[in-house]
């Protein structure tokens, strides 16, 4: 499916309805275009099953209970309307998309309580997050940005806001011939990338950074988790940028993401595509389609 997201066909799931995907607007007033009052999910659907439906759904109300943005829905009927909008469109392998967002009401300036709070459910056929990188190692740019502190955002939440500069260092990014960037947090930690959580290998153990500034990722605990049963050492830990010259092997983690190894990061950092990280992807993608 190629052009534009606003001119194809199929349906989009919004507030209760399936209607047609050219129809599927918003007014120019909904809160959330000037405010990012909205939280969201991504998740893919393999063989017709999405991979951790009700923890994708879950997290949703979580986030919009950490954004004050009561959704009114139910885990339950959001984790029934993804397969509606799935089944209306055909797809048995897909992206999902859940945005629960402040839409237009008698609120417009900062407060928006009396905004209704709507849902919207879209599906498309997506490939590889990162094309041929997948494959060959994506390559990484060093964000000038840093993930701030929880302190002054709702971290735990998977808030439209928060990913303000994540395009930002993603541009910049790309200009590089990069395909992402990689976060420093507020304190000099290594972080994450703009959409992904990274993992480190060195001598056959597992090196992540500690999800306490950003989200942790259900991909990311659930690789963590495989790892674990399959009998590796997993470090969740705080890394400083010093030690990642030490580590022999990179990736990232993500519903759309999925594992996708890294071969540089910065000017200076290289890593092999190596074995442990080549069985954690395929041992994932055997783990999503079982």
């Amino acid at each position: 499916m190629a052009g534009s997201y606003e001119d194809r066909d199929g349906k989009i799931w919004m507030d209760g309805e399936l209607v047609d995907w050219r129809d599927a607007r918003v007014h120019i007033l909904t809160h959330a275009l000037h405010y990012a009052s909205a939280v969201f999910e991504g998740e893919r659907c393999y063989d017709g099953k999405i991979f951790k439906t009700r923890e994708h759904a879950e997290r949703l109300l979580k986030s919009g209970e950490l954004i004050d943005m009561e959704i009114p829905w139910t885990a339950d009927q959001i984790v029934a309307a993804k397969d509606e909008v799935l089944k209306a469109n055909g797809f048995t392998n897909a992206y999902v998309r859940a945005l629960a967002f402040r839409g237009a009401g008698p609120d417009m300036g900062v407060a928006a309580s009396h905004n209704p709070v709507r849902l919207a459910i879209c599906t498309w056929e997506w490939g590889s997050y990162y094309g041929d990188a997948k494959w060959q190692g994506a390559k990484l740019d060093i964000s000038k940005w840093k993930r701030p502190s929880p302190e002054t955002i709702p971290s735990a939440a998977k808030a439209a806001g928060l990913y303000m500069i994540c395009t930002m260092s993603k541009h910049a990014a790309e200009k590089k011939g990069c395909s992402d960037a990689l976060f420093m947090d507020y304190r000099g930690y290594v972080a994450e990338a703009t959409g992904a959580n990274v993992f480190f290998v060195k001598d056959g153990e597992i090196h992540t950074p500690l999800a306490d500034v950003f989200l942790n990722g259900i991909t990311r605990q659930t690789i963590i988790q495989m790892c674990k049963d399959q009998g590796m050492t997993v470090h969740e830990r705080h890394i400083l940028p010093e030690e990642v010259s030490e580590f022999q092997e990179c990736f990232l983690t993500g519903s759309a993401a999925e594992v996708t190894p890294v071969a540089q990061i910065g000017e200076d950092w290289h890593f092999q595509v190596g074995a442990t990280t080549r069985k954690i992807a395929e041992d994932y993608e055997a783990l999503v389609r079982a």
